[in-house]
């Protein structure tokens, strides 16, 4: 989020935000003490809230883990984002990280874990279709031989030719020389059916974020992960 500072003279202070303006309520002097006026039509998504926080002013680029009301682990957003939820009330932090956001007036410890005031009802996330999924899926080993080996291929057991899909149940990992000794053939045509059925691996916690782990400052996630700290 880009916010300006335009002016500041006297008890009027009145900051852009797309194409509506906060505007510092009469007779108060909380420093963040702004009504939020939107002007955009229709559906344009301003942000509406009565009452936001300070301006961040500097670009931030550490994430936040984000928690739904019941601690379950929802997504990763920006700081941005984190600071918008938290000055609208609808989070609240559970941990912070080790470093700190300058705005214009104050200074602010930097959220590394918060919570959703309300709980969000979302579908149940799916692991992405790639190379690298199938084979961690079939724990890097060939469907056909059984041969553990790091130099595999993709092989379709029913051949796209054949009115084969490129899905989770119609994809194994092969070594090159099984893959080339099925070529385009169909599994008992070939005399060469998978070690076991292909299927689409459930996304768990530790799927969705464990790449972010490898960054200290996000060392605190571990214990709404699940994974328990080293």
């Amino acid at each position: 989020m880009r916010v300006e500072l335009v002016s500041a003279v006297g008890a009027e202070v009145r900051l852009l935000h797309r194409k509506g303006t906060y505007r510092r309520r009469a007779g108060t002097n909380a420093p963040h003490s702004y009504r939020y006026r939107p002007t955009c039509a229709g559906r344009d998504p301003c942000y509406d809230a009565s009452l936001v926080g300070p301006s961040i002013l500097e670009p931030v680029e550490a994430v936040v883990l984000l928690l739904n009301s019941d601690y379950e682990p929802l997504n990763v957003c920006n700081v941005r984002r984190a600071f918008r939820l938290l000055f609208g009330e609808k989070a609240e932090v559970i941990e912070y990280d080790h470093h700190e956001i300058r705005t214009a007036r104050e200074l602010f410890r930097a959220p590394s874990v918060i919570r959703l005031q309300y709980h969000v009802r979302r579908p149940r996330p799916r692991v992405r279709l790639t190379r690298r999924e199938v084979f961690a899926r079939d724990r890097y080993t060939c469907q056909y031989c059984g041969r553990e080996t790091h130099d595999l291929t993709l092989d379709h057991v029913v051949p796209r030719h054949r009115g084969g899909t490129h899905t989770w149940d119609n994809l194994v990992a092969a070594c090159k020389a099984c893959n080339h000794r099925k070529g385009g053939k169909l599994p008992d045509e070939a005399h060469m059916r998978p070690l076991r059925q292909p299927f689409e691996p459930r996304c768990d916690v530790y799927t969705q974020f464990s790449a972010y782990l490898s960054d200290p400052r996000n060392e605190g996630w571990r214990t709404y992960l699940f994974l328990g700290r080293h």
